[in-house]
Formats: C-alpha cells, sequence, structure tokens
C-alpha cells in the first residue's frame, strides 16, 4: 500500500470502484463507511452509466488521522469492492503444517473473489465463505479451500493486500422474479404471481442446461408436498436432492403407511399406533441395506426417493445426531458429508430450499452469492438468514411449503406442456 501525508497531517489514499455502483447502492455505502469509521473522502471523477447495461466508475481519495487509521477504513472498503489506485501482488505465506494456517490469513466471503498475483488479477475458483485462498504457483490459479484440506507448504494469502471483492449488483436490466420481489422476504407477497415467477426462472435455468439442487426438510412430508416434489423430480427439474435422514424416513413411512410422525397425511388424524411407523419404515430399509435395495426388491415403490432412484437422480442425506437410525444411506461423518453436499452444488444454477433450516442454511454456506436461491419456509427467520448472506439474486417466499409445492409443479408442468422439455435445450421466451 503507497500512503500520501498531505501537509494537514492527514493520510491519504485514492481508491476506485467500477460496477452499477448507483443501482445496488455501493457508493452510499462506501460513503456511509468512511464516516462512520471517521474518515473523510473527496470524490475525484464520477462517471455514470447512461445506458441501462452500462457500469458507473468513481475515483475517491480516503483520509485518515493516522497510516494504522486509514489502514483500517480501506480494510473495511475492500469488502465493497474498492481497490487502491495502487495494488500490489497480494502476500503469501506457506502452512506451517497440515491443516494449519499462517498468522494473518484473509478470511473469504462468499462474493466473486480476485487476487494479483505476478502482476495480473487471478480469480479465486471454488469461491465460498468463510474459508481461505490457496496458490498454485505452477498451474496459476487460486483456490478456495477450507483450513481441513490445508496441506504444508500450501500457499496462503495473508492480509487483504491484492485481493480484490465483487459485491452483487443489481443493473437497471432487472434479473426476473428476483428484480420483482423487491423487498424479497414477506409474508404478503401475490403467492401465485411469485409461484408462476419461480416456475418460469427454474425453465430457464433448465432450458439453458444448467443445474437445479433442491435442499429440502421432512416437513415437504409431514405437509403433504411429498409426492408434489416426486413429480417434480419425475419432471426433470431436480439434479440434486440435498437433506437429511429424517425426509428420507417420512417419505418411505408415507409410502409404506400413509402416515407422517403417525399422522395420515391426506386425512389429517393420528392413527392409533401410528408414532412407531416412522421406526418400521427404518427397519424395513435397514432389512434391504438401503433406499435403493428397497426400490429393487419392491418394497418402496413410490415417493421422493423412488423417484430419485429410478430417474438417476443424486442424492445425499447428512446425518446428525438426532437422528434415528439412521438409514444405511446417511453420510454419518460430518465431515465427508459436507463435502458430499460441495460436489453436487459445484456449478448450480439454482437452489431451492424447501422447509429446512438446518440444510438450507449449511448450503447457504457453501455457495457463492452469485447463485440464485429460492427459500421457502414458514418460519419468516429462515429466508431472512439466508438473504442476509447478501446473494445478488436470492428471494424468500414466507409460505406452507405444503401449499407452495402443488402450485409450483403444476405451473413447470404448464410451462413443460407449452414448450416442450427443458432438457432438449430449447430457448425460453416468456409470453
Amino acid at each position: 500500500m503507497i500512503v500520501f501525508q498531505d501537509p494537514g497531517d492527514e493520510y491519504t489514499e485514492i481508491i476506485e470502484l467500477e460496477g452499477h455502483l448507483i443501482d445496488s447502492y455501493i457508493l452510499p455505502k462506501v460513503f456511509d463507511r468512511v464516516m462512520d469509521l471517521g474518515g473523510e473522502f473527496e470524490v475525484l471523477d464520477f462517471r455514470i452509466g447512461r445506458r441501462k447495461d452500462e457500469t458507473s466508475y468513481a475515483r475517491i481519495m480516503v483520509k485518515g488521522r493516522s497510516r494504522d487509521h486509514l489502514e483500517y477504513i480501506l480494510k473495511e472498503l475492500r469488502s465493497l469492492g474498492a481497490l487502491p489506485v495502487y495494488i500490489e501482488d497480494a502476500k503469501l505465506e506457506e502452512a506451517p503444517d497440515d491443516m494449519v494456517l499462517p498468522d494473518g490469513f484473509y478470511a473469504t466471503t462468499n462474493h466473486p473473489t480476485w487476487i494479483r498475483y505476478n502482476g495480473r488479477w487471478v480469480q479465486v475458483e471454488d469461491v465460498c465463505m468463510d474459508k481461505v485462498i490457496v496458490v498454485d504457483p505452477v498451474a496459476g490459479r487460486a483456490y478456495c479451500k477450507g483450513i481441513r484440506d490445508v496441506r504444508r507448504g500450501d500457499l496462503v494469502v495473508v492480509g487483504d493486500e491484492g485481493v480484490r471483492v465483487k459485491l452483487p449488483e443489481y443493473p437497471r436490466t432487472g434479473v426476473g422474479i428476483f428484480e420483482f420481489m423487491s423487498s424479497r422476504a414477506s409474508p404478503e407477497k401475490p403467492t401465485p404471481t411469485i409461484v408462476k415467477r419461480i416456475a418460469e426462472e427454474m425453465y430457464k435455468v433448465k432450458a439453458s442446461r444448467g443445474r437445479i439442487v433442491v435442499v429440502a426438510g421432512p416437513a415437504v412430508v409431514h405437509t403433504g408436498g411429498g409426492e408434489h416434489l416426486a413429480r417434480m423430480i419425475r419432471m426433470g427439474f431436480v439434479d440434486a436432492l440435498l437433506s437429511g435422514n429424517a425426509l428420507a424416513v417420512h417419505d418411505v413411512e408415507y409410502a409404506l403407511f400413509g402416515t407422517s410422525l403417525g399422522f395420515k397425511v391426506d386425512e389429517g388424524y393420528r392413527i392409533p399406533g401410528g408414532n412407531k411407523n416412522h421406526l418400521v419404515a427404518i427397519n424395513e430399509v435397514m432389512k434391504c441395506g438401503g433406499l435403493r435395495r428397497a426400490v429393487e426388491k419392491g418394497i418402496l415403490k413410490k415417493g421422493i426417493f423412488y423417484e430419485c432412484i429410478v430417474n438417476d437422480v443424486p442424492y445425499v442425506l447428512a446425518g446428525s445426531i438426532r437422528d434415528d437410525g439412521p438409514i444405511p444411506d446417511v453420510i454419518t461423518d460430518v465431515v465427508e458429508a459436507q463435502k458430499a453436499y460441495r460436489m453436487h452444488l459445484k456449478d448450480a444454477g439454482l437452489v431451492l430450499m424447501l422447509a429446512s433450516m438446518l440444510h438450507s442454511i449449511a448450503v447457504g454456506n457453501m455457495i457463492p452469492s452469485t447463485v440464485k436461491v429460492v427459500c421457502v419456509d414458514i418460519n419468516p427467520a429462515v429466508p431472512v438468514k439466508l438473504l442476509d448472506r447478501g446473494a445478488a439474486q436470492s428471494i424468500g417466499v414466507v409460505s406452507d411449503v405444503g401449499v407452495f409445492l402443488p402450485m409450483l409443479v403444476d405451473e413447470l408442468a404448464k410451462l413443460k406442456a407449452l414448450h416442450g422439455s427443458p432438457k432438449k435445450g430449447d430457448t425460453y421466451r416468456e409470453q
């Protein structure tokens, strides 16, 4: 960092910003951050994009009371995408041991990130929040890694010099349903319209050969939405399913007995002795050796996981301390389960989160902010927490998933009937 000291004993540095600075409220955030931290700023140059697809540019002098004060302000501004005009390469230090980081390591956000390496900008691959950046000097590439994946001798970025972060932007051209949902988390939205727009977005993702990953909790079955999620899988709108033991157990329970937690899902009453049905379901899967063998033996003839298996849709079940069983398909090693989740989330175009606080928030921490996210939960705290991650295109629908799912699947069926299967790669055009 090059710091200039003016005659008034104030330390200054010139920073630059480029992007949709006004539409995304980035520029006001920069001004507020400087003033909140006791600094001053002077706008030296400001050019506003004159067309909807044009970006804006700002060149700003930031002033601090001392070298340390200025550095503190600049560190905060880097998280907003501001860069000094004079940029040095990122600093690298070797990891002293396996799963041990050098002091002062840079902790990543979930936003697109670049590092300055050998005088050029290198985009960080597999970006994810709360990780570190490791550089491969032979390939000249940079990767996000978790602390458990760091090995002795890895070159780890320390400090935030030479690191560039791009915040989510909201261009004036709009982002479909994500523009329409301006507040992005409210139970007071016109639900049929929201569902229709979400279905259109899902269809567009599939038509462009993108991947849709569904994260679902057992409430999908409890509320009567299981058969609709199964239908969505059958229709080809799910490329991977991430969940836990409970969804699979209650899906099998419903397939065998028509109950979930002992309640008749379709009639809404508890049957005598029904409280043991989920244990019977676990036992049947145990006897078969897993869900796939249960399908092959004709024990499991319908449901969410039946459709996954017969349609070759991969699923991952992550274990927890509260699991009954769990069934053989569950990955009980949390580190291995996390790796499996990450593998299926790689290159996801859209993640649909359905009534699962535990797994939805976990997945939210694993994906970059550029991934489209739709979170449906009856508890407004869940979508709000997820939207606070700062994803560029994310919405929360506060609704009973049992009401939401049949509406969504009906809209997807209409689109498929009108435009054909999205797997054919047809270009979708809104009517």
